[in-house]
């Protein structure tokens, strides 16, 4: 009974902040430029001066990834974001082309809903609240109830900041009594316009089926090719620095590794050099166990933990130092867990002859995550323009895939929702920004005299049209209904009659 009574009143709850959330989103719609930027601005600097208490709140409500690297996530989410966007023409006209005379006028989408992930739970509620004040519209966060208070307390600062500068009430909502039913209650809400869902592949689903406009992320699986011309010490570094931020909770970070035979051995001690440790194929089995459950959906428990954790709960003994956990395998799919997504500091590991080979089990490891991102380490253009071929969305080179595909470390948009394209199920293959909750308006000007179109057109000749159908067809047609080209005229003149008159 008392489940039922929770469920009852989460759904109330959702009803009254999609209606209140609807009232905002009505008034932010008539705000200016100046206006809207002092609200972000605010709300960047509440979202900066809290960074490390919200990373601190997450890490142990959570128990996923570590507080210096989340408060950074929370410094990408404001600050990054914010310097990305605030250029943005994202409110009247936006646009204006003099020659074709179509001028280009941006209106918001309406409500936002923002499913937010446990493994980036304040920072993807920063970063979504900041691009829906940008285009003008109110936000409401369904939290994952493993992560639920620090999601609940990054909303609460932010709405505190937003409405001290000026927003309107309302205008950032989160639920606090988290629950499936509230979840769909507010997905199915006939105030909210558009979802943008970060999270697991089945929410991700559920927001596509919501009979709305949705901006949903799938599961990313990320292989990393070191092409034999890469700098070895340098791509090591990336892949490690990107594998290990956040104990690897960001679906961007690599998943598996290859390399070829020319090269096998120096990634190998490279890898071993810098706290990589090569696990036995006992050992492997033991973590797989560990990782996976029902196949190979990860185990809670094990997302986002350190090298240490993992191997000790798996009954691994690892030498000081290691900060990754690498498994070789000898193919993908069924039977090769680790080719599959693994959010924590666990790495796939393949050889292969040459590109050739390497292309073809990254499209393999891909289709675990299809649409998301890959990386590739090389100083061979031509081979860079070969991958670029490749099922991702990200075709990241020279960095780490976490820094890259967010936007920390590449020209890509700062964000935390990572399109995948139709590939992945997607409505976009970008990273989400404001522009993706803009409606844009195309006023347009005639330029031709509709009553003369095709007089005017140069490249509309029909003569037979005026002179009389020449086509051996219809005349031989027409000589078996036994019209002449006189009759066929008139029944050519009629019919144009009519359609001028239809008009």
């Amino acid at each position: 009974m008392e489940n039922f009574d929770y469920d009852l009143r989460s759904v109330q709850e959702v009803r009254n902040l999609a209606r209140l959330g609807k009232i905002a989103t009505d008034k932010l719609a008539t705000y200016t430029e100046e206006q809207i930027d002092k609200i972000l601005r605010n709300m960047v600097r509440v979202a900066e001066e809290n960074a490390v208490c919200l990373a601190q709140m997450a890490v142990e409500e959570t128990g996923f990834g570590r507080v210096a690297d989340k408060t950074y996530k929370n410094h990408m989410a404001s600050t990054m974001v914010y310097n990305a966007i605030k250029d943005m023409k994202t409110i009247g006209v936006v646009q204006e082309d003099v020659v074709n005379r179509i001028i280009e006028v941006a209106d918001p989408v309406g409500l936002v809903m923002g499913i937010v992930p446990s493994t980036n739970p304040t920072s993807t509620a920063i970063y979504k609240a900041i691009i829906a004040i940008k285009s003008r519209n109110a936000i409401i966060f369904s939290p994952h109830p493993s992560a639920a208070k620090c999601t609940m307390k990054a909303a609460e600062l932010i709405y505190q900041a937003a409405v001290e500068a000026g927003a309107p009430e309302n205008v950032i909502g989160c639920i606090s009594m988290p629950s499936m039913a509230a979840t769909d209650e507010l997905m199915h809400a006939k105030e909210v316009a558009i979802i943008i869902a970060t999270g697991g592949p089945g929410m991700v689903k559920a927001a596509y089926s919501a009979g709305k406009p949705a901006l949903g992320v799938g599961a990313g699986n990320s292989p990393a090719y070191i092409e034999r011309t890469a700098k070895i010490e340098q791509a090591v570094k990336n892949i490690m620095a990107s594998k290990t931020f956040d104990n690897g909770t960001i679906c961007a970070s690599e998943q598996s590794i290859i390399c070829e035979e020319c090269n096998r051995d120096a990634v190998v001690a490279e890898f071993k050099k810098q706290g990589g440790y090569f696990m036995t194929a006992e050992e492997t089995a033991k973590v797989c166990k560990l990782l996976f459950k029902n196949g190979h959906s990860m185990n809670a428990k094990f997302v986002g933990r350190s090298a240490d954790v993992v191997a000790e709960a798996a009954g691994v003994s690892i030498p000081a130092g290691t900060r990754v956990l690498i498994g070789e395998q000898g193919g993908v799919g069924d039977g090769y867990p680790l080719s599959y997504e693994k959010l924590t500091t666990v790495l796939g590991f393949y050889t292969v002859k040459d590109w050739h080979e390497a292309c073809e089990l990254s499209i393999a490891l891909l289709q675990n995550g299809i649409g998301h991102t890959m990386s590739l380490h090389t100083e061979d253009r031509d081979i860079v323009m070969k991958f670029a071929a490749k099922p991702a969305s990200r075709i990241l080179v020279n960095t780490g895939g976490t820094m890259g595909g967010t936007g920390a470390s590449t020209g890509l948009m700062p964000a935390f929702t990572l399109g995948c394209g139709t590939w992945g199920g997607s409505a976009t293959s970008e990273n989400v920004t404001p522009m993706h909750l803009i409606n844009i308006k195309r006023v347009a000007y005639g330029l031709k005299d509709c009553t003369t179109l095709a007089s005017d057109d140069p490249t509309f000749n029909h003569p037979e049209l005026t002179s009389g159908c020449t086509n051996a067809h219809c005349t031989e047609a027409a000589k078996e209904e036994g019209l002449n080209q006189e009759d066929l005229m008139s029944l050519v003149n009629q019919l144009v009659s009519a359609m001028k008159g239809a008009n």
